[in-house]
């Protein structure tokens, strides 16, 4: 079974995510927006495996440089999206005004993919839309979709490599699953799967 603690961090009130396999407490970090003190308060304690990124907007990554040089942590983001990681242009934080801290990928995954954390099996669900090479992760009832599916809404598809097509096309990907899943978003509050077939205009 899988754990999740939650916090909002940074100008844009991202939700990073600290998830833990109960057996092997082995944990991993969803999306990371900076390497502050509030985030290695967070973090602390943590055995921290990897940092699973769900796209390379610059709110989503700021931090992972500076806390996989602490943690040692994989860094885990589809093939897609990579090269936000190292380009402030991708990653739309020249444009912000954010600082990009430059850092490389360990695992680069695409649909489908599994990564095992402990005993708890993180699987990919590509989902473009919001960036070329968005991803959910989904693990047990747990599903973390980044900026593609918010609370009655979903991400937005005017930057640099959106797509309201894709977007549309990914959403019903999710409506499909077989399962009624707390979906975790990227930004704002949690939501149910089944609460967000029935209710957001963008599922329908």
């Amino acid at each position: 079974m899988l754990s999740v603690k939650y916090a909002v961090f940074g100008s844009l009130e991202n939700n990073c995510y600290l998830i833990t396999d109960e057996a092997s407490r082995l944990s991993a970090l969803i999306d990371c927006t900076e390497c502050s003190d509030k985030m290695k308060k967070f973090i602390e304690g943590a055995d921290l495996s990897y940092i699973f990124l769900t796209h390379g907007h610059f709110d989503h990554i700021t931090g992972v440089k500076g806390i996989k040089e602490e943690t040692g942590a994989k860094v885990v983001i589809s093939r897609e999206d990579e090269p936000m990681l190292s380009s402030s242009r991708h990653s739309l934080a020249v444009f912000c005004g954010s600082e990009q801290n430059d850092v490389t990928a360990d695992i680069l995954v695409s649909d489908g993919d599994e990564i095992a954390l402990g005993e708890s099996i993180i699987k990919v669900i590509k989902t473009p839309g919001h960036t070329k090479g968005g991803v959910c992760y989904l693990c047990d009832d747990k599903l973390f979709t980044g900026d593609t599916l918010f609370f009655c809404s979903c991400g937005r598809t005017d930057f640099p490599g959106g797509s309201e097509t894709q977007m549309l096309q990914s959403l019903k990907k999710i409506a499909s699953l077989n399962g009624d899943y707390t979906v975790y978003p990227g930004h704002d509050r949690f939501s149910k799967l089944d609460f967000e077939r029935a209710n957001n205009p963008y599922m329908k």
